[in-house]
This record gives C-alpha cells, sequence and structure tokens, in this order.
C-alpha cells in the first residue's frame, strides 16, 4: 500500500485496513479489552476499555508506522525514514524500522521527557534534538528529509498510516461484536479516522465519538467550516492529541464517517486518569483517558455496550504527579490553603491539632515568618491537604475559620 500526493484524500478502504492487519501480525499485539465495573454504573451500559496502552511502545502509533514504512518500495527503505516527535509516534517509528531493517532518524523537542527519549534511541533510531515545540521540530524533520532522501513519516497524514491504526477497528468488532458506541481521543485524526473506515463499512449502526482536549479542539471549529483549520497555541497535557490542525486525509474521513466529535477539559482528563490509575488499575497518559473523561462527562450521551479506546500510556513520572494531585483536586481530595495566624511558640502544632480533629491528612507545610504583608506578630502557612472529597473540603475550611484563622485562599 502506497500511496502519492495524487490519490483521493478518501482512499482507504477496508481491504486496506485488513491488509494493513495481516502485515501487522506478529508485530503489533492484539491488546486486551476490559471491562469496566465503575464506568458502566456510570453510563448505565456496559463499558470496555480497548487497552492499546498496553501495545507494543506503549501506544497504537506502531501499528501506522509499521505498516507505512513497510509500505515503502526498496530504494525508498535504502533512503532511511525521519520523523518528528515529542513521544508516541517517535518510539513507533523506532521500533518499527528496527523490525524492518531500516535507519530512522528521528527529530525530539530538546524539552522531551527523557524516558521518551532514551526509549526511541532504545528502539534503535537516531535521535535527534531539535527546538523547543513540536512545530520546530517537524520543519527540523522536513528539512532533513529535502536534504537527505529519507522518507518522512508523518504521525497521522498518509493513508497507509489511517490503514494501520484502522486494524484497532477490526479488534473492537472482534472483541465486542455488539457493540453500540467506540469512543477514541482525536489529535491530528490518524486513529479515528482508521477506526471508523473499519467499523462503518462492516457495522455503519456504530455510532463513534471522538474527543478532543478543550483546549486544542481544531477539529470542531473545521468541521464547521468544511475543511482543516489551525488553532493557534494549542495548550493541554494531553500531549498525544495537543495538534494545531487535523490532516487533510483523516479529516476527510472524521467529516464522512465520525458522528460526533466532543471537548474535555482538563480537570475531566486529570480526573479520568485518576479513574484508569485506581479503579482499572492501568497506567494510562491524559491523550489515552480522554475517551474516559468524556464519558465522566456526560454519562447519559452514549448508547451501550459502549468501547472506550485508551490510545497510550507513555506518560512522564513527573508529570504523572503533577496530573494525579491536579486529579485528586478536581475530585475534592487535596486540598491547598493558605492561611495567617500568630507567631509564637506552639501556634503551627494548634493548627495541626484543628485538622488532625476533622481527619485531614498533612501533606506538606510551607512556614513563612519574613514578608512585607505580614505583621510583626503573623506568621503565613501554606498546607498540602489530602482531604475525602468535596463536603469534607468545606468541613476543614470551617473548622479553620470557627477556631479564628484567617483564611487566604
Amino acid at each position: 500500500m502506497s500511496y502519492s500526493t495524487a490519490d483521493s484524500l478518501r482512499h482507504v478502504t477496508l481491504d486496506d485496513v485488513r491488509g494493513a492487519q495481516k502485515m501487522l501480525t506478529g508485530v503489533a499485539r492484539v491488546t486486551a479489552m476490559e471491562g469496566s465495573r465503575h464506568l458502566s454504573a456510570q453510563v448505565g451500559a456496559p463499558v470496555h476499555l480497548k487497552c492499546e496502552n498496553l501495545q507494543r511502545t506503549g501506544s497504537f502509533k506502531l501499528r501506522g508506522a509499521y505498516v507505512r514504512i513497510a509500505g515503502l518500495l526498496p530504494e525508498e527503505r535504502a533512503a532511511g525514514v525521519v520523523a518528528a516527535s515529542a513521544g508516541n509516534h517517535a518510539q513507533g517509528v523506532a521500533l518499527a524500522s528496527s523490525l524492518l531493517g531500516v535507519h530512522a532518524t528521528v527529530f525530539m523537542p530538546k524539552g522531551a521527557p527523557l524516558p521518551k527519549i532514551s526509549a526511541t534511541r532504545e528502539y534503535g533510531a537516531e535521535v535527534r534534538l531539535h527546538g523547543q515545540v513540536v512545530d520546530e521540530t517537524l520543519a527540523a524533520a522536513q528539512e532533513y528529509a529535502a536534504e537527505t532522501g529519507a522518507v518522512f513519516i508523518h504521525p497521522f497524514d498518509h493513508p497507509d498510516v489511517i490503514a494501520g491504526q484502522g486494524t484497532v477497528g477490526l479488534e473492537i468488532l472482534d472483541q465486542c461484536p455488539e457493540v453500540g458506541t467506540i469512543v477514541v481521543g482525536i489529535g491530528g485524526g490518524g486513529l479515528a479516522a482508521g477506526i471508523a473506515v473499519a467499523v462503518k463499512s462492516l457495522r455503519p449502526d456504530v455510532r463513534i465519538v471522538g474527543v478532543q482536549a478543550a483546549g486544542a479542539a481544531a477539529y470542531p471549529p473545521s468541521l464547521a467550516a468544511g475543511h482543516p483549520v489551525t488553532v493557534q497555541n494549542p495548550v493541554t497535557m494531553a500531549d498525544g492529541i495537543r495538534v494545531g490542525r487535523p490532516g487533510d486525509v483523516p479529516f476527510a474521513i472524521v467529516e464522512e464517517l465520525v458522528d460526533e466529535v466532543r471537548t474535555v477539559g482538563e480537570d475531566q482528563l486529570s480526573a479520568a486518569l485518576l479513574l484508569c490509575l485506581e479503579r482499572a488499575k492501568l497506567v494510562v497518559e491524559p491523550a489515552g483517558a480522554s475517551p474516559v473523561a468524556a464519558l465522566l462527562g456526560d454519562p447519559g450521551a452514549f448508547a451501550g455496550p459502549v468501547v472506550a479506546v485508551l490510545s497510550g500510556g507513555n506518560v512522564d513520572p513527573v508529570l504523572m504527579q503533577r496530573v494525579l494531585r491536579h486529579g485528586m483536586a478536581a475530585q475534592g481530595r487535596y486540598l491547598a490553603v493558605r492561611l495567617r495566624l500568630t507567631d509564637r511558640p506552639g501556634a503551627l502544632a494548634t493548627l495541626l491539632g484543628v485538622l488532625s480533629v476533622v481527619d485531614a491528612n498533612v501533606l506538606d507545610v510551607s512556614h513563612v515568618r519574613t514578608d512585607p504583608r505580614l505583621g510583626l506578630a503573623e506568621a503565613e502557612v501554606e498546607l498540602h491537604l489530602e482531604t475525602k472529597g468535596p463536603a469534607h473540603c468545606i468541613e476543614v475550611g470551617q473548622a479553620l475559620r470557627e477556631a479564628g484563622y484567617t483564611v487566604i485562599d
């Protein structure tokens, strides 16, 4: 399967996806599908999690990258391939190239997480760090391709890539034949487009819902305009779907076959990641948790059985720590509060005693005595507390005020 730029943007068929599935036999795992009792109770129908976070390299990206590179002509393989990515696509291209005996050069931003850089190198790619953002990295990779003749492997805007990602859809139909709704995160659109081609060809009654982070939602305005629209400076913790413009090829498919595109906020993403970790025992990156975030945000909107595609699990430990804390705060299980007290011996111990009575667990204390805002006999304390939910947060605040403390925030 090799396409020229003259090919139709809609030129991805069920046969292409089935051909990709044969090509990926023994390469990509048929990932597990796990039921979620918690989400099923929320939605009022069976909910299953398609665990692409357990795929080789930690995401679905291996599927499309392998199919794209395997379809190159011998002279193209000899020239090598080049890609640009901050993480998942980089690792997918690296492993696919290694398996196929093709030299891969991967450009990554200088600020890319160290675990992702190390993994890309370990999979066999030559890593070059360039630029601070992916757009700069992408430009460098395309310049390298022009100079060397290496084939640029786009993360989503190519029919072969979309066909490879579509194999997820075939697996869903095999594992959950009665599926009513498939919910999948959307960045550039390759995964959603591939799943849509596979599923709608065989089961046109299945509803497909795409999910974007609200701060990087290029598809809603693009669908409204009828063509890809660029969103300037997309911002979200979900770097796997932080894409400013839909790809031309996947956009044409999404526009035709995807039933709806929803958006979710950062609080919803972090809460969904926390739920996957606590209830499903699955490590999922924010982009991979976006379908779960959509289910939590509007559980009555999805006809069951529902399959939520957990697209990846490559989350940097530092980001994981921040997101988990953010998710706990969103659920009222983490409270940060600043207050002022009289600076005298035993004052801090008295404060901690008040918190002990209301069963708030102190995680961190910052005690400031020297600040122009403070009176001569005042001190400011910032507390990070583990709490039991929104009602408990209110109880803690009331207890502090009733004890005579001035709560700043």
